[in-house]
């Protein structure tokens, strides 16, 4: 960035006085929640990350600096919750990824399934994986799957979970064409995320406070090295 682009002194001031403001607003609305999932708790987080971020990049543009600050991107939080205070009924949204790792695996446990039933059917598709699939999915409950996914020769992936609020259940039959499609952010009670991802990140953050201690030692023994200077 060229010096005429860059931010002035009053510019990152007035972007710290910001934070400062946004960090009050959020304790107190804090202090008044009235509820797990009070909507003016979620704005004045969204504030605060806001101008937090805003003061992060000028402060770098200016003075080469950071913040020690972790600023959520603006996809992370779920929008604040508009749904009913009291829901009369839920839908649990739930994906799980895996990977096909052993495919004679997963072939071998349907085949024990079908061998097990009392009465085969004659042309059993459990032959080819997308029928040992079928076969071990319409055996086992997806939780089950999921916690022995290793003996079906599956890798686990990325997998979520959201918790969605409504006033009323819905009909029979009314969303089975198409399950996803018409889910609200804003009713989501809660979510749960599982991805490889965060280990990667808490991974590399040991990476990097293992080589900043490293550094510290080399500096500390240099500084041993070095011979008192005569007062």
């Amino acid at each position: 960035m060229s010096d005429a682009a860059q931010p002035t002194a009053a510019e990152v001031r007035a972007a710290a006085e910001a934070v400062k403001t946004a960090l009050d607003r959020h304790l107190a609305a804090v202090e008044r929640r009235t509820g797990e999932d009070d909507p003016a708790v979620y704005e004045a987080f969204n504030e605060l990350a806001a101008a937090a971020e805003e003061y992060d990049e000028l402060l770098y543009d200016r003075y080469d600096e950071v913040t020690p600050f972790e600023i959520p991107g603006a996809e992370e939080p779920l929008p604040p919750y508009t749904g009913p205070e009291e829901p009369n009924a839920l839908s649990v949204l739930i994906r799980r990824d895996y990977a096909v790792a052993e495919p004679q695996r997963l072939l071998a446990q349907a085949e024990r399934v079908v061998a097990a039933e009392e009465e085969p059917a004659p042309t059993s598709s459990a032959g080819t994986v997308h029928g040992a699939l079928g076969v071990l999915f319409g055996e086992f409950e997806p939780d089950e799957i999921a916690s022995r996914h290793k003996e079906f020769g599956l890798e686990e992936g990325d997998s979520t979970l959201w918790v969605v609020a409504a006033e009323e259940p819905a009909e029979p039959g009314e969303w089975l064409e198409a399950p996803f499609e018409q889910v609200d952010p804003q009713q989501v009670v809660c979510r749960f995320d599982v991805s490889s991802v965060f280990d990667e990140e808490a991974d590399d953050q040991e990476l990097e406070d293992d080589q900043e201690l490293e550094d510290d030692e080399l500096e500390l023994d240099d500084d041993e090295d070095l011979e008192p200077l005569d007062r």
